[in-house]
């Protein structure tokens, strides 16, 4: 009886230390919440913390063009030198902002980019260890607030007439530290909610927060242009400080956290271990708290090839973020060029397609229960997208609008399935023995080493587009083609798993039917 009580004792001392806004609410609907209400508080409240995440990040590609409006020197080395000519000078170019109007003004933006995802990349690792020991819900309001200050000083350097490279390249690094907290702390919370069971459907709706932030940071940062480009970042940077609040009063971290049964996660394995004595289930309870070392996180079936080939995925999908929007403004289309606000606003139909082909990927993968197969397969499909968008792209506005569309879906469908769905299944796998305190941890083992591959991809944007875009689209398709020779040997072991599934299905009805022969 002791121990019951001590059990009822510590859920009471839970639910006290729920979110001040969930508890306010209930005190005014008069009743607890549902756990439907939960997950659904939860889908919200995280779909919307990751999209201003996002809308911050965006605002750099847009800003691009004010900053280093010279056009690159474009060159056409190869693929029907007739579909790209006319690359003239733009005429009637606004003048820059030093130091990025220099002639080496893209390489420094580069810089700036590689320097953000490098931060980025290295406050993964330490924020998945964190979220997996700490309330995801402070660590998750102290990195939006903390993006929201630094995205903002940077916007001030226009009113302070500033120029230093260095004092950008700070900012950028900063900001990227406090960004490094989203990723884990949502998928985290998330997956403690919902699962396995239309994980990846689920997930790929909703993980089209990425592109919704995408757009939403696009516009907004493309309509502040003409007030200045300094407000580009400062609006942002004020909405996603906002919505930290947000998080702070009413996100709902967990089931247990909140002080109440959790419906989902429950996997058939453990449903014995559930319902044995009490002193063995609190014992239980007490393993599935126990955080999961970074090295033993790694050792998990599938971390390594799905974080690798995040790696290759991510750096083609951040050059596309980073850069489209001043590719296309660098591009004549139908032999004209589009104005810096207008390419930017284009440039979101590429995250358009990246939401179908999220939800897509999600969705496919739950049905055949093989997310590697779905993820190469994507991957593979990105190769002739990515070629055909740089090849026909510039003929008109429309196939520009069609191929960017269709390379949206490709690039950024297995992207979002493998840092959502993936990660989850990964970090609930059943070697860890019902430990569910791996979530943040793998997550960001996967997405911080996707995110050293979209820090390089820029980079070398950078130099590489001085030279030719085509030598950079040539990169991507490469890039695009190890993420999914990566993941060979995972769609082998799907495939002979579901191959020796049907052998035993077809096995099975064969033995049931040649039953009344045997009678007889």
């Amino acid at each position: 009886m002791g121990s019951a009580n001590e059990v009822s004792e510590r859920r009471r001392e839970m639910q006290n230390q729920r979110p001040t806004g969930v508890r306010f609410l209930e005190h005014i609907s008069s009743t607890s919440f549902s756990f439907k209400t939960y997950q659904t508080i939860v889908l919200v409240l995280t779909f919307v913390a990751y999209a201003s995440y996002h809308a911050t990040r965006k605002t750099t590609s847009i800003v691009k063009s004010v900053l280093d409006p010279e056009t690159t020197q474009l060159g056409f080395s190869h693929w029907l030198r007739f579909y790209f000519s006319g690359a003239e000078d733009r005429p009637g170019l606004k003048k820059g902002w030093a130091p990025f109007d220099a002639p080496d003004g893209t390489a420094l933006l580069g810089q700036i980019d590689v320097a953000f995802l490098a931060s980025y990349s290295v406050g993964m690792y330490f924020a998945g260890h964190l979220g997996d020991r700490f309330d995801l819900r402070i660590i998750l309001t102290f990195g939006m607030i903390g993006t929201g200050i630094f995205t903002s000083l940077f916007g001030v350097g226009y009113w302070l007439n500033l120029h230093s490279f260095y004092y950008f390249l700070v900012v950028q690094m900063l900001a990227g530290l406090f960004q490094s907290t989203g990723w884990p702390s949502v998928v985290a919370v998330v997956g403690n909610w919902f699962g396995k069971k239309k994980r990846g459907l689920i997930m790929g709706i909703w993980n089209a927060h990425t592109s919704i932030g995408n757009i939403t940071g696009s516009l907004i940062a493309a309509a502040m242009l003409e007030y200045g480009w300094g407000y580009s970042f400062v609006v942002p940077g004020f909405f996603i400080a906002s919505i930290g609040l947000m998080v702070f009063f009413f996100l709902p971290v967990s089931p247990d956290k909140m002080g109440i049964e959790n419906e989902e996660t429950q996997e058939p394995e453990f449903a014995e271990k559930d319902n044995i004595a009490e002193p063995l289930l609190e014992g239980h309870l007490i393993e599935k708290e126990r955080a999961v070392g970074f090295l033993e996180a790694w050792r998990i079936p599938g971390v390594a090839p799905f974080a690798l080939c995040l790696f290759f995925s991510k750096l083609v999908a951040y050059t596309f973020l980073y850069w489209l929007p001043f590719y296309i403004s660098h591009t004549a289309v139908d032999g004209r060029y589009l104005s810096d606000s207008t390419a930017g606003t284009l440039s979101t139909l590429f995250d358009v397609g990246g939401v179908v082909g999220g939800i897509l990927a999600g969705h496919i993968s739950d049905r055949l229960d093989a997310r590697a197969i779905t993820a190469a397969s994507f991957i593979y499909c990105a190769i002739p997208a990515l070629f055909f968008y740089r090849l026909y792209g510039s003929i008109s506005l429309w196939w520009n609008i069609i191929l960017m569309f269709v390379a949206g879906i490709f690039v950024n469908g297995p992207y979002a399935l493998i840092t959502t769905a993936v990660s989850a299944d990964l970090g609930t796998h059943s070697s860890l023995n019902g430990n569910s305190r791996a979530l943040a941890t793998v997550t960001a083992i996967i997405d911080g080493t996707g995110s050293v591959g979209a820090a390089i991809g820029p980079l070398l944007t950078g130099y590489i587009s001085t030279r030719s875009w085509n030598a950079v689209f040539t990169m991507l398709m490469i890039a695009a083609l190890v993420a999914g020779l990566l993941l060979t040997k995972l769609v082998v072991a799907e495939l002979s798993a579901k191959i020796e599934s049907a052998k035993s299905q077809t096995s099975g009805r064969s033995s049931r039917s040649s039953v009344p022969e045997i009678l007889v």
